[in-house]
Protein backbone atom coordinates (compact mmCIF):
# COMPACT_ATOMS: atom_id res chain seq x y z
CA UNK A 1 0.00 0.00 0.00
CA UNK A 2 2.99 2.40 0.58
CA UNK A 3 4.56 1.78 -3.08
CA UNK A 4 1.05 2.35 -4.71
CA UNK A 5 0.63 5.59 -2.00
CA UNK A 6 4.02 7.06 -3.01
CA UNK A 7 3.44 6.36 -6.77
CA UNK A 8 0.01 7.73 -6.56
CA UNK A 9 1.76 10.42 -5.20
CA UNK A 10 4.68 10.93 -7.61
CA UNK A 11 2.08 11.22 -10.68
CA UNK A 12 0.67 13.83 -8.88
CA UNK A 13 3.54 15.52 -7.92
CA UNK A 14 4.55 15.02 -11.24
CA UNK A 15 1.30 16.31 -12.94
CA UNK A 16 1.61 19.61 -11.02
CA UNK A 17 5.23 20.39 -12.25
CA UNK A 18 4.09 19.36 -15.94
CA UNK A 19 1.50 21.91 -16.10
CA UNK A 20 4.28 24.53 -14.33
CA UNK A 21 6.73 23.23 -16.74
CA UNK A 22 4.58 24.21 -19.76
CA UNK A 23 4.17 27.62 -18.52
CA UNK A 24 7.77 28.22 -17.72
CA UNK A 25 9.32 26.99 -21.18
CA UNK A 26 6.76 29.07 -22.93
CA UNK A 27 6.89 32.29 -20.93
CA UNK A 28 11.58 31.74 -21.42
CA UNK A 29 12.76 29.58 -24.00
CA UNK A 30 9.61 29.30 -27.03
CA UNK A 31 8.89 32.76 -26.22
CA UNK A 32 12.09 34.67 -28.79
CA UNK A 33 10.90 32.49 -31.76
CA UNK A 34 7.76 34.52 -31.79
CA UNK A 35 8.63 37.58 -30.74
CA UNK A 36 11.78 38.24 -31.60
CA UNK A 37 11.05 40.35 -35.20
CA UNK A 38 8.25 42.90 -33.00
CA UNK A 39 10.39 43.40 -30.25
CA UNK A 40 13.23 44.17 -32.83
CA UNK A 41 11.24 46.31 -34.85
CA UNK A 42 9.78 48.50 -32.10
CA UNK A 43 13.14 48.76 -30.53
CA UNK A 44 14.71 49.61 -33.53
CA UNK A 45 17.37 47.10 -33.25
CA UNK A 46 18.45 43.58 -35.32
CA UNK A 47 16.32 40.66 -34.74
CA UNK A 48 19.83 38.96 -34.27
CA UNK A 49 20.11 41.34 -31.40
CA UNK A 50 17.44 39.77 -29.48
CA UNK A 51 18.87 36.35 -30.28
CA UNK A 52 21.83 37.16 -28.89
CA UNK A 53 20.17 38.52 -25.54
CA UNK A 54 18.44 35.28 -25.06
CA UNK A 55 21.91 33.30 -26.09
CA UNK A 56 23.20 35.27 -23.07
CA UNK A 57 20.16 34.26 -20.44
CA UNK A 58 20.95 30.49 -21.75
CA UNK A 59 24.59 30.87 -21.08
CA UNK A 60 23.76 32.49 -17.52
CA UNK A 61 21.33 29.61 -16.62
CA UNK A 62 24.21 27.31 -17.57
CA UNK A 63 27.14 29.32 -15.14
CA UNK A 64 23.87 29.04 -12.28
CA UNK A 65 22.81 25.91 -12.60
CA UNK A 66 25.25 24.12 -10.55
CA UNK A 67 24.75 26.86 -7.44
CA UNK A 68 21.18 26.30 -7.69
CA UNK A 69 21.34 22.12 -7.90
CA UNK A 70 23.21 22.24 -4.92
CA UNK A 71 20.85 24.67 -3.22
CA UNK A 72 17.68 22.14 -4.16
CA UNK A 73 20.09 19.44 -2.68
CA UNK A 74 20.34 20.86 0.40
CA UNK A 75 17.22 22.95 1.30
CA UNK A 76 13.79 22.68 -0.70
CA UNK A 77 12.84 22.53 -4.25
CA UNK A 78 9.78 24.09 -3.70
CA UNK A 79 11.46 27.06 -2.67
CA UNK A 80 13.74 27.30 -5.84
CA UNK A 81 10.58 26.67 -8.26
CA UNK A 82 8.53 28.94 -6.43
CA UNK A 83 11.54 31.59 -6.39
CA UNK A 84 11.94 31.19 -10.44
CA UNK A 85 8.44 31.87 -11.11
CA UNK A 86 8.78 35.21 -9.57
CA UNK A 87 11.99 35.72 -10.80
CA UNK A 88 10.38 34.65 -14.78
CA UNK A 89 7.63 37.02 -14.00
CA UNK A 90 10.04 40.10 -13.14
CA UNK A 91 11.84 39.08 -15.88
CA UNK A 92 8.72 39.56 -18.28
CA UNK A 93 7.52 42.77 -17.01
CA UNK A 94 11.03 44.05 -17.68
CA UNK A 95 10.87 42.98 -20.84
CA UNK A 96 7.32 44.29 -21.27
CA UNK A 97 8.63 47.73 -20.62
CA UNK A 98 12.21 47.70 -22.58
CA UNK A 99 12.90 50.84 -24.11
CA UNK A 100 16.29 49.68 -25.48
CA UNK A 101 19.06 47.24 -25.94
CA UNK A 102 20.49 47.58 -21.69
CA UNK A 103 16.82 46.81 -20.68
CA UNK A 104 16.17 44.08 -22.64
CA UNK A 105 19.84 42.18 -22.06
CA UNK A 106 18.33 43.26 -18.21
CA UNK A 107 14.88 41.87 -19.01
CA UNK A 108 17.00 38.49 -20.35
CA UNK A 109 19.31 38.13 -17.28
CA UNK A 110 16.45 38.33 -15.20
CA UNK A 111 14.70 35.32 -17.33
CA UNK A 112 18.32 33.47 -17.39
CA UNK A 113 18.37 33.19 -14.01
CA UNK A 114 14.82 31.82 -13.70
CA UNK A 115 15.34 29.61 -16.44
CA UNK A 116 18.47 28.11 -14.25
CA UNK A 117 16.01 27.72 -11.44
CA UNK A 118 12.59 26.74 -12.99
CA UNK A 119 13.42 24.27 -16.21
CA UNK A 120 13.99 20.49 -16.41
CA UNK A 121 16.56 19.97 -14.57
CA UNK A 122 15.70 21.79 -11.16
CA UNK A 123 12.28 19.80 -11.55
CA UNK A 124 13.84 16.47 -11.92
CA UNK A 125 15.96 17.25 -8.70
CA UNK A 126 12.92 17.84 -6.76
CA UNK A 127 11.37 14.31 -8.32
CA UNK A 128 14.86 12.86 -6.89
CA UNK A 129 15.24 14.22 -3.76
CA UNK A 130 11.47 13.06 -3.22
CA UNK A 131 11.47 9.69 -4.46
CA UNK A 132 14.99 8.90 -4.60
CA UNK A 133 15.68 5.77 -6.92
CA UNK A 134 11.66 5.57 -7.41
CA UNK A 135 12.03 8.81 -9.36
CA UNK A 136 12.34 7.85 -13.09
CA UNK A 137 8.33 7.20 -13.74
CA UNK A 138 7.59 10.91 -12.19
CA UNK A 139 10.34 12.51 -14.13
CA UNK A 140 8.97 10.33 -17.47
CA UNK A 141 5.26 11.73 -16.67
CA UNK A 142 6.85 15.29 -16.11
CA UNK A 143 8.44 15.33 -19.44
CA UNK A 144 5.54 13.96 -21.57
CA UNK A 145 3.31 16.61 -20.25
CA UNK A 146 5.41 19.47 -20.61
CA UNK A 147 6.05 18.32 -23.69
CA UNK A 148 2.95 19.83 -25.20
CA UNK A 149 4.84 23.34 -24.21
CA UNK A 150 5.64 24.54 -27.59
CA UNK A 151 2.14 23.23 -29.14
CA UNK A 152 0.43 25.50 -26.51
CA UNK A 153 2.91 28.24 -26.21
CA UNK A 154 3.74 29.14 -30.00
CA UNK A 155 -0.04 29.78 -30.91
CA UNK A 156 -0.71 31.59 -27.63
CA UNK A 157 2.10 33.81 -28.47
CA UNK A 158 0.80 34.14 -31.71
CA UNK A 159 -2.56 35.01 -31.22
CA UNK A 160 -1.53 37.21 -27.86
CA UNK A 161 0.91 39.14 -29.80
CA UNK A 162 -1.35 39.50 -32.55
CA UNK A 163 -4.26 41.18 -30.79
CA UNK A 164 -2.50 43.27 -27.97
CA UNK A 165 0.87 43.56 -29.07
CA UNK A 166 4.11 41.71 -28.09
CA UNK A 167 4.98 43.46 -24.89
CA UNK A 168 1.26 42.89 -23.02
CA UNK A 169 1.77 39.30 -24.21
CA UNK A 170 4.66 39.55 -22.40
CA UNK A 171 2.78 40.57 -18.84
CA UNK A 172 0.04 37.60 -20.21
CA UNK A 173 2.87 34.91 -19.29
CA UNK A 174 4.21 37.15 -16.52
CA UNK A 175 0.66 36.49 -14.59
CA UNK A 176 0.26 32.78 -15.69
CA UNK A 177 4.01 32.43 -13.65
CA UNK A 178 2.34 34.42 -10.88
CA UNK A 179 -1.11 32.99 -10.95
CA UNK A 180 -1.42 29.35 -12.00
CA UNK A 181 3.00 27.92 -11.86
CA UNK A 182 3.63 29.57 -8.50
CA UNK A 183 0.46 28.25 -6.87
CA UNK A 184 1.62 24.71 -8.22
CA UNK A 185 4.69 24.83 -6.88
CA UNK A 186 3.50 25.77 -3.36
CA UNK A 187 2.08 22.84 -3.44
CA UNK A 188 4.65 20.48 -3.61
CA UNK A 189 5.84 18.89 -0.52
CA UNK A 190 7.52 21.71 1.92
CA UNK A 191 11.52 20.34 2.09
CA UNK A 192 13.74 16.83 2.27
CA UNK A 193 16.56 16.00 4.38
CA UNK A 194 19.80 16.72 3.76
CA UNK A 195 22.12 13.84 2.21
CA UNK A 196 24.69 12.62 4.45
CA UNK A 197 27.89 13.94 2.82
CA UNK A 198 28.57 15.93 -0.27
CA UNK A 199 29.23 14.26 -3.26
CA UNK A 200 32.64 15.90 -3.85
CA UNK A 201 34.09 13.38 -0.78
CA UNK A 202 32.08 10.62 -2.16
CA UNK A 203 31.57 10.35 -6.14
CA UNK A 204 34.48 7.90 -7.06
CA UNK A 205 37.10 8.34 -10.16
CA UNK A 206 34.91 6.38 -12.24
CA UNK A 207 32.28 8.69 -11.86
CA UNK A 208 34.16 11.84 -13.14
CA UNK A 209 34.44 9.81 -16.17
CA UNK A 210 31.21 8.97 -16.51
CA UNK A 211 30.51 12.75 -15.57
CA UNK A 212 32.76 13.81 -18.22
CA UNK A 213 31.07 11.82 -21.03
CA UNK A 214 27.54 12.45 -19.74
CA UNK A 215 28.45 15.72 -20.35
CA UNK A 216 29.71 15.59 -23.54
CA UNK A 217 27.12 13.75 -24.80
CA UNK A 218 24.13 15.66 -23.84
CA UNK A 219 25.37 18.72 -24.80
CA UNK A 220 26.00 17.87 -28.36
CA UNK A 221 22.30 16.29 -28.25
CA UNK A 222 21.14 19.35 -27.03
CA UNK A 223 22.74 21.21 -29.39
CA UNK A 224 21.36 19.05 -32.74
CA UNK A 225 18.03 19.92 -30.85
CA UNK A 226 18.67 23.66 -30.60
CA UNK A 227 19.69 24.04 -34.33
CA UNK A 228 16.91 21.79 -35.76
CA UNK A 229 14.09 23.65 -32.79
CA UNK A 230 15.92 27.01 -35.46
CA UNK A 231 16.14 25.62 -39.00
CA UNK A 232 14.06 22.60 -39.50
CA UNK A 233 11.56 23.73 -42.45
CA UNK A 234 14.98 25.51 -43.94
CA UNK A 235 16.42 22.53 -44.18
CA UNK A 236 13.77 20.11 -45.18
CA UNK A 237 13.54 23.11 -47.74
CA UNK A 238 17.07 22.85 -49.03
CA UNK A 239 16.31 18.74 -48.96
CA UNK A 240 13.97 19.39 -51.56
CA UNK A 241 10.69 19.97 -49.97
CA UNK A 242 8.21 22.48 -50.53
CA UNK A 243 7.62 25.34 -48.27
CA UNK A 244 4.16 24.12 -47.57
CA UNK A 245 5.10 20.79 -47.27
CA UNK A 246 8.58 21.88 -45.09
CA UNK A 247 6.30 23.34 -42.59
CA UNK A 248 3.71 20.22 -42.53
CA UNK A 249 6.58 18.14 -41.54
CA UNK A 250 8.75 20.13 -39.45
CA UNK A 251 5.40 20.29 -37.01
CA UNK A 252 5.37 16.89 -36.22
CA UNK A 253 8.08 16.90 -33.93
CA UNK A 254 5.93 17.76 -30.63
CA UNK A 255 3.50 14.98 -31.32
CA UNK A 256 6.80 12.65 -32.37
CA UNK A 257 8.03 13.81 -29.12
CA UNK A 258 4.94 12.88 -27.35
CA UNK A 259 5.33 9.27 -29.03
CA UNK A 260 8.31 9.11 -27.75
CA UNK A 261 7.73 9.30 -24.10
CA UNK A 262 5.19 7.15 -24.44
CA UNK A 263 7.17 4.71 -25.00
CA UNK A 264 9.52 5.24 -22.86
CA UNK A 265 7.09 5.03 -20.21
CA UNK A 266 5.84 1.83 -21.38
CA UNK A 267 9.24 0.00 -21.72
CA UNK A 268 10.68 1.74 -18.48
CA UNK A 269 11.00 -1.33 -16.02
CA UNK A 270 12.44 -3.40 -19.22
CA UNK A 271 14.97 -0.90 -20.44
CA UNK A 272 17.78 1.07 -18.46
CA UNK A 273 17.76 4.30 -19.19
CA UNK A 274 21.20 4.32 -20.81
CA UNK A 275 20.45 1.85 -23.06
CA UNK A 276 16.91 4.50 -24.40
CA UNK A 277 19.10 7.38 -24.37
CA UNK A 278 21.73 5.25 -26.68
CA UNK A 279 18.83 4.53 -29.09
CA UNK A 280 17.02 7.93 -28.69
CA UNK A 281 20.97 9.34 -30.07
CA UNK A 282 20.50 7.38 -33.05
CA UNK A 283 16.97 8.35 -34.20
CA UNK A 284 18.24 11.76 -35.84
CA UNK A 285 20.54 10.10 -38.13
CA UNK A 286 18.55 7.27 -39.18
CA UNK A 287 16.04 10.11 -40.40
CA UNK A 288 18.51 12.35 -41.79
CA UNK A 289 20.13 9.30 -44.28
CA UNK A 290 16.66 8.84 -45.01
CA UNK A 291 15.99 12.35 -45.87
CA UNK A 292 19.24 12.31 -48.07
CA UNK A 293 18.20 8.96 -49.79
CA UNK A 294 15.27 11.11 -50.92
CA UNK A 295 12.89 9.79 -48.64
CA UNK A 296 9.62 11.65 -47.59
CA UNK A 297 10.25 14.64 -46.27
CA UNK A 298 8.56 13.41 -42.81
CA UNK A 299 11.33 11.02 -41.77
CA UNK A 300 13.44 13.34 -40.02
CA UNK A 301 10.85 15.36 -37.86
CA UNK A 302 9.46 11.71 -37.13
CA UNK A 303 12.38 9.89 -35.69
CA UNK A 304 14.15 13.19 -34.58
CA UNK A 305 11.16 14.19 -32.51
CA UNK A 306 11.05 10.54 -31.04
CA UNK A 307 15.21 10.45 -30.11
CA UNK A 308 14.46 14.49 -28.57
CA UNK A 309 11.03 12.73 -26.56
CA UNK A 310 13.32 10.36 -24.88
CA UNK A 311 16.76 12.15 -24.78
CA UNK A 312 14.57 14.40 -23.09
CA UNK A 313 13.99 11.83 -20.09
CA UNK A 314 17.10 10.51 -20.20
CA UNK A 315 18.88 13.75 -19.09
CA UNK A 316 16.44 13.20 -15.83
CA UNK A 317 16.92 9.16 -15.28
CA UNK A 318 20.45 8.76 -16.75
CA UNK A 319 22.24 10.07 -13.98
CA UNK A 320 19.69 8.87 -11.25
CA UNK A 321 20.16 5.16 -12.56
CA UNK A 322 23.85 5.63 -12.56
CA UNK A 323 24.75 7.99 -9.40
CA UNK A 324 21.62 7.40 -7.13
CA UNK A 325 19.85 10.57 -5.79
CA UNK A 326 22.05 11.92 -3.69
CA UNK A 327 23.73 15.37 -4.74
CA UNK A 328 21.63 14.79 -7.89
CA UNK A 329 20.72 18.55 -8.25
CA UNK A 330 24.14 19.70 -8.00
CA UNK A 331 25.07 16.74 -10.56
CA UNK A 332 21.85 18.39 -13.22
CA UNK A 333 23.29 21.30 -12.87
CA UNK A 334 27.13 20.44 -13.49
CA UNK A 335 25.76 18.05 -16.29
CA UNK A 336 23.72 21.02 -17.85
CA UNK A 337 26.02 23.56 -17.92
CA UNK A 338 27.69 22.56 -21.10
CA UNK A 339 24.61 21.67 -22.92
CA UNK A 340 22.58 25.25 -22.33
CA UNK A 341 25.48 26.53 -23.63
CA UNK A 342 25.64 24.70 -26.25
CA UNK A 343 21.60 25.33 -27.09
CA UNK A 344 22.81 29.03 -26.92
CA UNK A 345 25.14 28.66 -29.58
CA UNK A 346 23.39 26.17 -32.04
CA UNK A 347 21.29 28.43 -33.64
CA UNK A 348 23.83 30.55 -35.24
CA UNK A 349 26.49 27.77 -35.93
CA UNK A 350 24.47 25.53 -37.59
CA UNK A 351 23.41 28.61 -39.80
CA UNK A 352 26.85 29.16 -40.91
CA UNK A 353 27.14 25.22 -41.73
CA UNK A 354 23.90 25.54 -43.73
CA UNK A 355 24.93 28.85 -45.74
CA UNK A 356 28.10 26.84 -47.10
CA UNK A 357 26.47 23.55 -47.32
CA UNK A 358 23.02 23.47 -47.66
CA UNK A 359 21.02 20.68 -46.78
CA UNK A 360 24.99 18.42 -46.31
CA UNK A 361 24.37 20.35 -43.06
CA UNK A 362 22.69 17.08 -42.28
CA UNK A 363 25.62 15.57 -42.04
CA UNK A 364 26.47 17.77 -39.48
CA UNK A 365 23.74 17.33 -37.19
CA UNK A 366 24.09 13.51 -37.79
CA UNK A 367 27.32 12.89 -37.32
CA UNK A 368 26.93 15.53 -33.85
CA UNK A 369 24.37 12.90 -32.57
CA UNK A 370 26.28 9.68 -33.20
CA UNK A 371 29.29 10.70 -31.74
CA UNK A 372 26.63 11.36 -28.84
CA UNK A 373 25.58 8.01 -28.68
CA UNK A 374 28.88 6.62 -29.37
CA UNK A 375 30.27 8.50 -25.90
CA UNK A 376 26.92 6.66 -24.24
CA UNK A 377 28.19 3.33 -25.64
CA UNK A 378 31.44 4.25 -23.32
CA UNK A 379 29.53 4.28 -20.38
CA UNK A 380 29.49 1.27 -18.12
CA UNK A 381 26.14 0.98 -16.00
CA UNK A 382 27.68 1.20 -12.70
CA UNK A 383 29.08 4.25 -12.60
Amino acid sequence: MADVASSRAGRDEAIRLGIAQILAWGGTYYLPALLAAPIAADLGIRVAAVFWAFSGALVLSALLGPGIGRWIDRQCGRTALAVSAGVIAAGLVVLAGAQGPVTLWIAWGLLGIGMAAGLYEAAFAVLAAQYGEGARRPITTLTLIAGFASLIAWPLTGIAEALVGWRITCLIWAGLMLAVALPLYLTLPSGHPPPEEPAEETAPVEGSRTMTLLAAAFALGWFVSSAMAAHLPLLLQSAGATPAAAIAAAALVGPAQVAGRLAEAALAKRLHPLVSARAAYLAHPIGAALVAAGGPPAALPLLHGLGNGVATIARGTVPLALFGPQDYGLRQGRLAAPARIAAALAPALFALAMARWGAGALWLSAGLSLTAAALLCLVRTKA
